[in-house]
């Protein structure tokens, strides 16, 4: 009996036929990525949706969680979540609707709103982390060695397509 096709190897067998050869590593791992964060994004979907929680809402909680105060300002959340400011604003506005956050004066700058987090949210998001510590991070399906392994490789990545000079700069 034959194995399974793989759909990621196929395109790549294609992407060689079809005279593309040179960029067939490069799509691969693309195309591999993408998949990886589906899979995962479900997985980590699977444990939030019973808890009435999106990852983008959970990082949210989380970050504001591990902050000294609880609380944030909005643009810093976004930096450093590494998302668009409106993403911030719609997570914000539904853990606000939920009664996990709310928005609070800056009490030394009047034209910054920070985002506080509630005791409901501050429990909510023990459960959540938790629960994805139980059912994914801790094992995210490679060993241990294997996944520092992989992690160092993906920081090498990351460092080089967020570099000014990387290869999605202009020009390059």
């Amino acid at each position: 009996m034959s194995a399974p096709l793989d759909p990621i190897d196929e395109s790549r067998r294609q992407w060689i036929e079809h005279g593309w050869g040179e960029e067939a590593d490069g799509m691969s791992l693309v195309i591999s990525v993408m998949r990886i964060h589906q899979l995962f994004l479900a997985r980590v979907d699977q444990v939030l949706r019973p808890l009435s929680l999106t990852f983008s809402r959970y990082e949210v909680l989380a970050l504001l969680s591990f902050s000294r105060r609880g609380s944030l300002p909005m643009n810093k959340i976004s930096k450093r979540l590494q998302v668009h400011a409106t993403s911030t604003t719609n997570s914000v506005d539904r853990l606000e609707t939920a009664g996990l956050a709310m928005r609070v004066p800056h009490p030394g700058d009047g034209r910054t709103t920070l985002v506080q987090i509630t005791e409901a949210g501050r429990d909510l998001v023990e459960t959540a982390t938790r629960a994805l510590n139980s059912s994914v991070f801790s094992r995210p399906g490679l060993p241990a060695e294997p996944t520092r392994d992989l992690l160092a490789r993906l920081g090498e990545l990351r460092a080089a397509l967020e570099a000014p000079s990387g290869p999605h700069a202009a020009g390059a």
